[in-house]
């Protein structure tokens, strides 16, 4: 069963590994297409999920990469949300994680899988963004190596071994 107490530590090291990858961030303009790209894609998959769990409309959370001049651009977009989804999880039970939740795409899915998507629950969706978003930072760290950049360790338990420190955004 997935926790309230679990799902607040990933989001707690989300935000902390991804504040530590936007300070990696260079600050060139025109920023870098794979970099902008993904970014923004991370981010609108964070805010997307976040508005169907409190009854939004996720379509709103979809932008397109050319809408940012720079790289500053997106994370000014993207970093309110955090605060948005510490102040949700904050309120969110354990019984509520365990309550099934259908999403939007679900007949999308369908047509792809040949059957109708597995019942998840608030919880599997809560893991899912922070499992999506690790897999999206380890694809931006590459290519923040591959520019010259020096991408920053971000592993939950390297979070953890540091005490699990609050997430320390660029100014």
């Amino acid at each position: 069963m997935i926790t309230a107490s679990f799902v607040r530590d990933l989001f707690a090291h989300m935000e902390w590994a991804d504040a530590r990858m936007w300070a990696a961030m260079p600050s060139v303009t025109p920023p870098d297409d794979f970099l902008r790209n993904t970014l923004v894609h991370l981010h609108a998959v964070q805010r997307s999920f976040f508005l169907i769990w409190t009854g939004g409309e996720p379509v709103q959370a979809f932008r397109q990469p050319s809408e940012f001049a720079a790289l500053a651009d997106v994370r000014a977009w993207a970093q309110p949300h955090y605060l948005e989804a510490r102040a949700f999880l904050e309120t969110v039970t354990d019984a509520q994680l365990a309550e099934p939740i259908v999403m939007p795409w679900a007949a999308l899915i369908a047509q792809e899988l040949g059957h109708e998507p597995a019942e998840t629950t608030l919880g599997d969706t809560c893991f899912q963004v922070a499992s999506h978003t690790t897999h999206h930072r380890g694809q931006i760290n590459t290519r923040l190596r591959a520019i010259g950049a020096e991408p920053p360790s971000v592993d939950y338990i390297i979070w953890m071994w540091h005490g699990r420190p609050s997430p320390q955004w660029p100014s």
